[in-house]
């Protein structure tokens, strides 16, 4: 055996060790995760399962919350419909919803699950309105435009994913409510990974995106972030577009969660980076709650 070869596998001893304290400090614990359809379509997903199910291989209880974004918006150009957008969100008519449910119930999460189980993980797949998991009310826009079949949670019932993580599977859900008109409604994954977290109780919320993270107005990236700050770089319009969503989706968290993550999903394995190394990469937002 070589001196490379030797300090090579010296090295990676040397990183199993460094993890083990954050591996054991969330033994346990819930950790919801929001893949963005930018981020998947990255071209590192395996890699992104791959830290998934070893999560779940070491005691963590990992829920994957996934919207479809890009998909949607390109089924909608193939069947001659023009998406659009009012401050990050979808304008959703009964047409574009029937494509939101093909996406998202027909093909993204379906194939999520089978990447899983290819990984040797275990997964069911489901949506807010399995359950109902999730119940809806129709969501207002500030500024005044109706945005057709687009949702806002109002109740969570966690039983369904709780029965899911009980079994040692990983939950895999869909952003799709049910509204109490019994008409189903889409919902921004980042709000939906934020309400689960809460009503989960879990310790971390990760929302994965194809960008470093928050940026300043100079365009430094913000390795830390609280409310007060988040917010007024809201007003400023240095966050905007849709990062407004993910950071409105951490601050939901925040009290409730242990810290709030934005991520950057085309780093390869980036969520082990965040959760088991002290530097981490991209934008935490540091909560007040603690869990045992």
């Amino acid at each position: 055996m070589t001196v490379e070869t030797i300090d090579l596998r010296l090295r990676r001893a040397q990183t199993l060790i460094e993890a083990l304290p954050y591996i054991r400090r969330f033994s346990g614990h819930t950790l919801v995760i929001k893949l963005g359809g930018a981020a998947a379509a990255a071209g590192n997903l395996d890699e992104f399962l791959q830290d998934v199910v070893l999560l779940r291989f070491v005691g963590m209880r990992p829920v994957l919350v996934h919207g479809g974004g890009p998909e949607i918006s390109s089924w909608q150009r193939r069947m001659g419909m023009t998406p659009r957008f009012v401050n990050g969100l979808r304008v959703t008519d009964s047409a574009t919803m029937e494509v939101v449910k093909m996406v998202l119930t027909g093909k993204v999460g379906p194939d999520l699950v089978a990447r899983i189980h290819r990984l040797g993980g275990s997964a069911i797949g489901l949506s807010g309105e399995d359950g109902p998991t999730l119940l809806v009310r129709r969501a207002q826009n500030n500024g005044g435009e109706d945005l057709g079949l687009v949702g806002e949670v109002d109740q969570v019932n966690v039983e369904p994913v709780v029965s899911i993580l009980d079994q040692g599977r990983i939950p895999v859900v869909a952003s799709i409510g049910l509204g109490y008109d019994g008409e189903a409604y889409n919902v921004n994954a980042d709000a939906v990974a934020a309400e689960l977290a809460v009503a989960l109780q879990a310790t971390k919320l990760i929302l994965l995106t194809d960008v470093d993270g928050v940026h300043d107005v100079t365009g430094a990236l913000l390795s830390e972030l609280d409310a007060q700050r988040a917010d007024q770089l809201i007003v400023d319009g240095v966050i905007a577009g849709g990062m407004v969503p993910k950071v409105r989706a951490a601050l939901r968290a925040l009290g409730s969660v242990e810290a709030a993550h934005i991520i950057d999903g085309r780093v390869a394995h980036a969520l082990l980076l965040e959760l088991l190394t002290a530097e981490g990469v991209g934008t935490m937002f540091a909560g007040v709650a603690r869990h045992d």
